[in-house]
């Protein structure tokens, strides 16, 4: 694993278009999720915004990435995603462009998800999550079937964010 590449290292379009840099996360602890508007788990939303509003005060944020990678169920245009996401969900945390999270035009900041850091393991589905630290470090990841609010997942972000900064 190349050591200067780290979570902070990414730049990333927002799903307005506008260029975020990552590092404008540390100190955080980041669930990073890539999501879907027409998939088995696209409910999920609703409890990830519910995850965002219990825990946001203390130092937690989700990030949102679309991703059409299965079965064709995020097909649409940003802005598509977003007026699903504000309508259907309410969702308040930051979403991102649409991008691809694994085969051959994985972004770069997924495979660094998947393959350059410890956490060794493909995209299994759409929301898949990825818990990291305030200090960017990828501490666990919960697959598709794992709902944002069960208690694994829960005492996890709790853990984290009772951590020092």
């Amino acid at each position: 694993m190349d050591k200067t590449v780290d979570i902070y290292s990414f730049t990333m379009r927002t799903i307005d278009g506008i260029e975020k840099h990552l590092s404008e996360y540390r100190g955080l602890v980041l669930m990073i999720v890539n999501v879907a508007s027409r998939c088995g788990y696209t409910s999920q939303y609703h409890d990830l915004e519910a995850l965002y509003q219990r825990y946001k005060d203390k130092g937690f944020m989700i990030l949102g990435f679309p991703a059409n990678n299965f079965l064709w169920q995020e097909p649409g245009t940003d802005a598509e995603i977003k007026q699903f996401c504000s309508t259907k969900y309410n969702i308040t945390f930051d979403m991102f462009s649409k991008i691809s999270v694994k085969g051959s035009d994985i972004h770069p900041l997924y495979r660094y998800l998947t393959k350059e850091s410890t956490m060794v393991s493909s995209v299994k589905w759409n929301f898949q999550k990825y818990l990291l630290d305030r200090h960017g470090n990828i501490v666990s990841q919960f697959y598709p079937g794992t709902a944002p609010l069960e208690e694994e997942v829960i005492r996890e972000i709790e853990k984290l964010i009772d951590q020092a900064a």
